[in-house]
């Protein structure tokens, strides 16, 4: 093959549009070789998001995209990632240890926040990258158990000043559980929360974290707040059911986060539908179209919609969540997909931010 013919394939790859990033290949300097040995050809791809169960489709549309230059050539597509540090407000200084720090929050409780927090941080971790989560929900901590973690379980700590995160299924995991008895109630003001909130953020030692999921408390108070003030926080997720009520109070969330600056990555509609346990009908008991109109009202995308199932609650109560209790089911599957989208949206962001917009000079 003539170095023209390399030049055209090239040009091909680079011009293929990533359907989740919604930029072309060449445009996020993604293609790191093209190369040309006899009827071979080689290509190396570094990613900037977490979609390794989408590396296969890529390999295809790729190998297809050099089929369309005409060349009779055997395709090798070799696919890596690499998730970038992206910027937060004001900008803070950044944990040690973690690139980007996700909140996942909800303007009202009892909308599945957790329990979505728990399955998209094990999708993430499946998508190829490295997860931790922070309980911030000082009040009524959940991801031990929701993780797995052992009760009783305390973490270690490191020069008698930090906490090592404790390691479930994966995923490093800091909760306010694991510092106190499980019946044990927090019945502190606002300020210790919040001084709570500090210490985990401050005193917790994570290992080379691309994502740092923060399970937030529902509502707009204390423990929001010093997130803000305290740490960089890459974008928000808002977790919210298809109900008006909680619809109101996912506005509420969306607004507090413009406030203090942090970009929303997208909505979550979680309890979209009913599936029947029996016959598998599947019905919006809660309405439908409300994560859709509430993406629309503030120019954010809706990431995705989870049904409200059986399964999902039991897997979660057990330790077990569905992304690892049932890999290839329907359930993990969505969650999957939605990590994908996240991952993409938070790196478009950062590479439609990082863009110098031209200077036009015009003569008097």
């Amino acid at each position: 093959m003539s170095e023209l013919d390399r030049s055209q394939i090239q040009g091909h790859i680079e011009s293929w549009v990533d359907p989740l990033l919604e930029q072309s290949l060449g445009s996020v300097g993604a293609v790191k070789s093209v190369g040309i040995e006899g009827k071979r050809v080689s290509v190396v791809i570094e990613l900037p998001y977490a979609c390794a169960h989408e590396h296969d489709a890529l390999k295809r549309a790729l190998s297809a995209r050099v089929a369309e230059t005409g060349a009779d050539a055997e395709v090798e597509v070799q696919i890596t990632q690499n998730i970038a540090a992206h910027s937060g407000q004001h900008k803070l200084p950044g944990l040690e240890g973690v690139r980007n720090i996700i909140a996942v929050a909800s303007g009202k409780g009892g909308v599945g926040k957790s329990t979505t927090t728990t399955n998209l941080a094990l999708a993430l971790k499946a998508q190829g990258a490295r997860v931790g989560v922070l309980d911030a929900d000082i009040y009524g901590p959940s991801q031990g158990m929701m993780l797995g973690v052992p009760s009783g379980t305390r973490p270690q700590t490191a020069e008698e000043k930090y906490f090592l995160p404790v390691e479930s299924l994966g995923v490093q995991v800091m909760s306010m559980s694991f510092l106190v008895d499980d019946n044990t109630p927090m019945v502190w003001r606002g300020p210790m929360v919040s001084g709570a909130l500090q210490q985990l953020l401050n005193q917790t030692r994570w290992e080379d974290l691309d994502y740092l999921l923060i399970d937030m408390p529902p509502g707009t108070g204390d423990i929001q707040l010093t997130l803000s003030q305290r740490v960089p926080v890459s974008g928000a997720v808002i977790v919210t059911t298809p109900q008006d009520i909680a619809l109101l109070d996912a506005c509420k969330g969306i607004e507090m986060f413009r406030k203090v600056d942090i970009p929303v990555l997208g909505v979550i509609e979680n309890m979209s539908t009913h599936i029947c346990s029996n016959c598998g009908h599947e019905e919006a008991i809660f309405g439908s179209g409300g994560g859709d109109k509430l993406a629309n009202e503030y120019q954010c995308e809706l990431l995705g919609q989870m049904p409200l199932a059986l399964a999902i609650r039991e897997q979660a109560d057990s330790g077990q969540p569905s992304v690892v209790a049932d890999p290839d089911g329907p359930h993990a599957q969505r969650y999957l997909e939605i990590a994908a989208k996240l991952s993409a949206r938070l790196a478009q962001r950062a590479s439609q931010s990082s863009r110098i917009p031209n200077i036009s000079i015009f003569g008097d």
